[in-house]
């Protein structure tokens, strides 16, 4: 088994094949990304002999997420399986987003972040940043409110910030991660230093899905892990929390107040902040499952920006339209009302919902040989 010295390092001398794992945020729809996930850990455990210990912290060398991503995503790293954070995520449904809080008038967030908090911290305990029982290496993504500035927690040693940022309760950055505005209350705490930062959920940057962002921090000399680039040497593997056509009548975008914008506007940005996260990533690879990220853009297969792939990429998200509902077996699931993320009736639904489009979505050969262990 690796050790996350294993995990985080690379010898210039003779590199190593590493792999990545990005999820999105999208509040409850995560247990979508979990029905998703479960099937690529069946699909490596058996690559990997079938060994009922195997989990995907063993496999992946960087876990990344944002928003509930990152919920997934520290408990993956601390070497949960799928089944155990998809039992965890259904009691997340029902006592975080079962009910509003009350007075929410009065307050920032329309649900109670006491709840939330409450259920990191019986997962995730006292772990901090820098701490042993992080297995493997991880990356949780969040905003920061009172300068502007998109944080990424590592706990890599080499980090820029590793000595300031070590001692930060998982909990706390995971918190601050998804402390989705009109959600949950802002999340605030010393970042080092005696220095205090305010933090709102890593979504409203351009790193809601944060696949992108960890390429970059991956291959860029400003940071520590400067892994080597090709698509026999890097591979990112990208999971959403379910998409869907935008569809608006024009007497509702014209001529309408301003204040009935605020909730749109977010969505559209995040949207193709998401978009271009994918054209980008799809434009340095040959990706297998390259999606047509717009009729002109198309899916890029006869384009590539470099002269060779300089990452193995894989993107998998389930549409959320009637039609590929009907198609996966979910004809009397209404898609309009599974699009809600913080909709807790849907967490079963949205779980098999994931199950079932993985087990057709997730093929052995996405997952190059190069890249087991």
């Amino acid at each position: 088994m690796k050790t996350l010295q294993d995990h985080l390092r690379q010898d210039p001398q003779n590199p190593e094949p590493k792999r990545i794992l990005a999820m999105d945020g999208g509040g409850i729809r995560g247990a979508l990304t979990l029905g998703v996930l479960k099937n690529i850990e069946n699909l490596l455990r058996k690559r990997h002999g079938n060994d009922p210990n195997f989990r995907l912290a063993h496999y992946f060398d960087l876990i990344g997420g944002t928003s509930n991503g990152s919920i997934i995503a520290s408990l993956l790293a601390i070497g949960k399986g799928v089944d155990e954070i998809q039992e965890m995520y259904q009691s997340l449904g029902t006592r975080v987003f079962g009910k509003s809080k009350l007075f929410s008038l009065l307050r920032a967030g329309k649900f109670d972040e006491k709840e939330l908090e409450k259920l990191l911290e019986e997962q995730l305990g006292q772990e901090i940043m820098g701490g042993a029982g992080i297995q493997t290496g991880i990356c949780i993504v969040a905003k920061r409110a009172d300068t502007g500035g998109t944080w990424a927690f590592l706990n890599h040693p080499g980090g820029k910030y590793f000595e300031e940022n070590k001692g930060i309760l998982l909990r706390n950055a995971v918190r601050a991660s998804s402390a989705a505005p009109t959600y949950f209350d802002a999340e605030a705490f010393d970042v080092g230093n005696g220095e205090i930062g305010a933090f709102v959920d890593g979504g409203v940057s351009m790193h809601n899905n944060p696949a992108m962002l960890l390429f970059l921090m991956a291959t860029l000399k400003g940071f520590p892990f400067r892994w080597q680039k090709g698509d026999d040497m890097l591979e990112i593997v990208s999971v959403g929390t379910g998409y869907a056509k935008v569809r608006r009548k024009v007497e509702e975008c014209v001529g309408i107040a301003g204040v009935k914008w605020a909730p749109v506007v977010p969505a559209m940005l995040m949207d193709d902040a998401d978009n271009h996260n994918q054209l980008m990533l799809q434009y340095l690879s040959k990706s297998p499952t390259a999606k047509v990220i717009n009729s002109e853009f198309g899916d890029l297969s006869e384009d590539l920006l470099a002269p060779k792939p300089l990452l193995h990429y894989l993107r998998y998200d389930v549409k959320l339209e009637q039609n590929e509902l009907n198609d996966l077996g979910f004809a009397n699931t209404k898609a309009e009302s599974i699009r809600e993320m913080s909709d807790a009736k849907n967490k079963e639904v949205l779980r098999d919902i994931g199950l079932v489009a993985g087990k057709r979505m997730v093929k052995e050969e996405h997952f190059p040989k190069v890249f087991d262990l």
